[in-house]
């Protein structure tokens, strides 16, 4: 129960202001050009959300045994669904969500996506972000981050030369991370 405690007392301590400060307006200028350089290499879309910290509502379901890894993932899943990363043409949609609050990483990738890269490799790609972030360097992980991401999309879905700069690549979502 008192752990229940702690874990509701920091998630409602967190708020907007703490993803702005991990992600500070230049880093999130830099970060919207290196997504939109990424996209113009492929056509999968990538969508990085962070967020300080969870809404009540998934708060209370730490009452149904939940426990926050299981409601990550699934605010991370309901984030793709409402960002609306599930609904590109060819379902090579990539969202890299960040929970603050407990300083977890989730890669939830489309069905296009997801059939050709084991999770493994995800769970790698996580791992690596996550040792940056433990050493607060946010920038390094979420580059390194959207770099592999990239690199997946390049392999399965790569633009060829005659795609690459005359606009058959439309940007179906924004470039530019979600912070809340």
């Amino acid at each position: 129960m008192l752990n229940k405690l702690k874990t509701i007392l920091k998630h409602l301590w967190l708020d907007t202001s703490d993803a702005r400060r991990a992600i500070p307006p230049d880093m999130l200028e830099r970060l919207t050009r290196r997504v939109a350089a990424s996209e113009r290499r492929h056509s999968g879309e990538i969508r990085i959300c962070v967020e300080a910290s969870l809404p009540m509502s998934y708060l209370r379901r730490l009452g149904d045994r939940l426990p926050i890894p299981v409601l990550t993932r699934q605010r991370a899943v309901t984030m793709f669904g409402k960002l609306r990363v599930w609904d590109t043409e060819h379902n090579n949609g990539v969202l890299i969500y960040v929970l603050l609050a407990e300083r977890a990483i989730e890669i939830v990738a489309d069905r296009g996506v997801a059939r050709q890269v084991r999770p493994d490799q995800w769970q790698a790609m996580v791992a690596r972000m996550a040792a940056a972030f433990r050493e607060q360097r946010y920038e390094d992980g979420l580059t390194q981050a959207l770099e592999e991401t990239s690199a997946v999309l390049m392999e399965h879905f790569a633009m060829d030369d005659s795609q690459e700069g005359v606009g058959t690549n439309s940007n179906e979502l924004p470039d530019t991370p979600l912070l809340q």
